[in-house]
């Protein structure tokens, strides 16, 4: 197999476990939790999906050379920022990618929960609960990530680094 066989495989089989994971707990979390508390995690799912989405952005439009000058510098993230500006195809491909898109199919199965559950409460139509809590998610996460890649192209430098920060507080001891 060649690199580019590996990656697509190495997709193939992350998008699968992130989405059996955050599946079995997304639907669990439905069966056990009242609507507002689905409702707030909703709203965090699509979340993880829009900050991921600045990160893959943010790490695509950053400027390679300002890492470079900070790496040098020594300054803490700087060679993890580095790190992420290098592996930008890939890291744009799991962040945008997979991470968004397995975000946006949890938000799909949590909203079918949750208006289940809201016209089963109220004796609201299913299909008309349906229909306004997909197009509220749909609403939700293409906004914020249209909103958000603006911000994340305009202040790439600064997200990456913090980025880096994040992952440098991780790495200590190791």
């Amino acid at each position: 197999m060649n690199k580019k066989s590996n990656w697509i495989l190495t997709v193939f089989i992350l998008t699968f476990i992130l989405s059996v994971v955050f599946s079995t707990i997304s639907s669990s979390m439905a069966m056990s939790c009242n609507n507002i508390v689905l409702m707030i995690v909703l709203m965090i799912v699509i979340a993880i999906g829009i900050i991921f989405d600045i990160i893959g952005t943010a790490c695509i439009t950053a400027n390679e050379s300002t890492f470079h000058a900070l790496s040098s510098k020594k300054k803490t993230g700087a060679k993890e920022a580095l790190m992420l500006i290098k592996n930008k195809n890939k890291l744009s491909s799991i962040c945008n990618d997979i991470i968004g898109d397995v975000c946006g199919v949890i938000s799909g199965s949590m909203g079918t929960f949750l208006a289940i559950s809201i016209s089963t409460l109220t004796g609201y139509n299913n299909t008309v609960v349906s229909v306004v809590l997909a197009a509220f998610i749909s609403s939700a996460t293409v906004g914020g990530k249209a909103i958000f890649k603006v911000v994340a192209m305009a202040n790439a430098d600064s997200i990456v680094y913090n980025v880096g920060k994040f992952i440098h507080i991780f790495k200590i001891g190791k």
